[in-house]
């Protein structure tokens, strides 16, 4: 039988995991949806976090995550209190009640990288998140170089910076990636 082409690969692999995941996380019986074990991660393990902060970490929409949110709230998983330095926005803590959920989420997922993971030595593990990391940064740097080039695109149609916090970040970034020679083809 051919090897696989690598994006069939970590298709297979995203596919095996979720479902794993869910098998795995439906055993504990929490009986959230994916979208709302995410958020909840998200202000479990960030406690500055806010309704933007877990958007932008997500890649949503802030109004959907405005709902799930809102779900968590009235579901007893997290409360909301005022930011002190934002006036604007509110904090999420989880309760008690959504840190026990969390406790069991991440023993689904234990569970779920042992079954996943049994048949590799600790230097194989440790291989594959390294080669994994090294692929997540050529994205991360892939898209960021795009966000400036966007960036730049806006600056030249309307004369002034779509966003300079944005920009400036791009540009820092690249400028040390220039600076330490780093090549990810190695």
């Amino acid at each position: 039988m051919p090897s696989l082409s690598l994006s069939e690969t970590l298709h297979r692999l995203m596919h095996a995991y979720k479902t794993q995941l869910l098998s795995d996380i439906a055993s504990q019986e929490i009986g959230l949806p994916i979208t709302h074990i995410r958020a909840l991660k998200g202000v479990c393990r960030n406690p500055e976090s806010t309704a933007q902060s877990i958007a932008l970490r997500m890649q949503r929409d802030k109004a959907q995550i405005t709902r799930v949110l809102n779900e968590l709230q009235q579901g007893g998983l997290i409360t909301k209190i005022d930011n002190p330095k934002d006036g604007r926005s509110q904090l999420l803590r989880p309760t008690a009640e959504g840190e026990k959920i969390m406790t069991q989420i991440s023993t689904s997922e234990l569970k779920t990288v042992a079954h996943m993971t049994q048949a590799l030595s600790s230097a194989e593990v440790e291989t594959f998140i390294k080669l994994a990391n090294r692929i997540s940064k050529s994205v991360d740097e892939a898209a960021a170089v795009k966000s400036g080039a966007d960036c730049h695109a806006q600056e030249s149609l309307s004369g002034k910076p779509k966003n300079t916090n944005d920009k400036e970040a791009v540009e820092t970034h690249l400028m040390a990636v220039n600076a330490t020679g780093e090549n990810h083809n190695e």
